[in-house]
């Protein structure tokens, strides 16, 4: 799905009145400076079948499996049947209320219990309209995984159906819309900023109030701060990540921020080794890819390994193609890498749309991703601008980036994780250009979070003892550059 669809698409929305700014006041009383109104479509036919065939072309590329389709009504009501028709895919439909009369039936179409239905909608704010029919569905015996949706208004919807086990596949998103429209001089910048700042400001997903708690969540960028926060304090920021917040919290829980690259062959060894280590790192880098005997189960092992120990799992992937392609590679293929693997990285060189396609991967599952700003090897070409140039995209992808890969750190905003590799407990560097920094230096003199050690652990007589040595170097230095901060 290319990009010069989507603007026209939103620009053809825009004429048509699907998109309307200025002064609205919602079903929850609050006061919108945008509404999107896409009941307007059905006055439309041409524009009605452009938005079912984008909608059905984003399920070709999920490559989604499915037994039948269900749109929400009202609006998206005649989005599905559209589809139905003209690809001959079974439709079900959901009724607002039952009848007193006849079968009584919620649910019309023929079905069998276990069948798999995709849901259609045609605008997601909390989520709520699709939970609500997909919770109609299950009661008929019917599975939901998937739903797919024109326009996602990015206010919490896509964190809530994750939450509850349906990954949410949005056409548009609120802030492109915006962007779109700025840049063909449709809105001007105040009223942009205007509905930006709703939209951060009204986030209806917190899993504090999935618990029972209505406290809000805002997730603006977090404020410089005045002094060195420890991990502890920077996992409790509203503007953090839940996976940086999780990471933060597992090395401040477990006093270390280690992590080991555990560069094996052998999916045993390394399940072994896992075993081992697991209660002295934070995190467990893999290159899955050269595993000789990959297995499914190997990952459902190594997960297993890893709650039991409390540790996340980084498959060092160094995604670097379009994002059509990211997006296949991090989902599907051979190694299926969403469903196992808690954070990925990618390179800045392919642009913003690399980290949007394994963002409509990755953030649903609540996965998170690392941009490499800097590498550690002899005459790296990711330095000065390109370094500059990760940071401004990670800023721009906060939702899904969560921190970098680098040498030292590049921001103090908080939010940002900062993890180095080439680590060892002596400097130096090896026959293929790879350069070795301490520990000390690494934390405590560059202002890295996590050490990432790979030989220094695997070459070692006794991997155990050497992991140990690395956390207690790391976790020493760390100590270190925040008690200074304070005093």
């Amino acid at each position: 799905m290319d990009d010069v669809t989507i603007d026209s698409l939103i620009l053809k929305l825009h004429d048509v009145n699907a998109v309307k700014f200025g002064e609205y006041k919602l079903k929850s009383g609050l006061l919108t400076p945008i509404y999107i109104d896409l009941r307007v479509l059905v006055s439309h036919p041409t524009l009605m079948n452009q938005v079912s065939s984008l909608i059905y072309q984003r399920v070709q590329e999920e490559c989604l499996q499915f037994d039948s389709v269900c749109g929400v009504p009202y609006t998206a009501l005649p989005l599905a049947t559209i589809i139905c028709s003209r690809h001959e895919r079974p439709m079900l439909i959901r009724r607002k209320e039952a009848k007193d009369y006849g079968t009584k039936r919620l649910v019309e179409g023929s079905f069998r219990e276990g069948d798999t239905c995709l849901i259609i909608e045609d605008t997601v704010t909390s989520g709520s309209s699709i939970m609500e029919t997909a919770e109609v569905l299950h009661k008929e015996g019917l599975k939901v995984t998937d739903a797919v949706v024109l326009m996602d208004r990015q206010q919490g919807g896509v964190e809530m159906l994750a939450s509850r086990g349906i990954r949410l596949l949005p056409i548009i998103s609120l802030f492109k819309l915006l962007n779109v429209l700025l840049a063909a001089k449709r809105i001007d910048d105040q009223t942009a900023e205007s509905v930006r700042e709703f939209i951060l400001d009204n986030n209806t997903f917190s899993p504090k109030k999935q618990n029972g708690s209505d406290a809000p969540v805002t997730r603006k960028p977090c404020v410089e701060p005045k002094r060195e926060l420890s991990y502890a304090e920077r996992a409790e920021l509203p503007c953090v990540h839940p996976l940086a917040s999780k990471l933060l919290k597992i090395m401040e829980e477990k006093q270390s921020n280690l992590c080991v690259s555990a560069d094996l062959t052998s999916s045993e060894e390394l399940l072994q080794l896992a075993e081992s280590l697991g209660p002295k790192i934070c995190m467990l880098k893999t290159h899955v890819d050269i595993l000789e005997d990959f297995t499914v189960a190997f990952t459902q092992k190594l997960q297993a390994v890893a709650k039991k120990h409390d540790f996340l799992v980084f498959e060092d992937r160094k995604f670097a193609d379009i994002g059509n392609t990211v997006k296949h590679q991090y989902k599907g293929g051979v190694y299926q890498i969403s469903s196992w693997s808690h954070i990925v990285n990618a390179h800045a060189v392919p642009g913003p749309g690399v980290v949007q396609g394994l963002g409509g991967v990755g953030k649903p599952l609540g996965r998170g991703c690392l941009l490499i700003a800097q590498m550690s090897s002899q005459g790296s070409l990711a330095t000065g601008e390109y370094t500059k140039a990760a940071l401004e995209m990670a800023e721009e992808h906060s939702d899904f980036v969560i921190g970098f890969i680098c040498s030292s750190k590049i921001t103090e905003r908080p939010e940002f994780i900062h993890m180095t590799p080439g680590v060892q407990l002596q400097a130096g560097g090896d026959s293929l250009g790879q350069q070795y920094t301490t520990p000390e230096e690494v934390i405590y003199s560059k202002g890295s979070d996590v050490i990432i050690v790979g030989r220094g652990v695997l070459e070692a007589s006794d991997r155990l003892k050497a992991a140990e040595s690395y956390r207690k170097s790391g976790w020493e230095a760390y100590t270190k550059r925040v008690s200074q901060s304070v005093h």
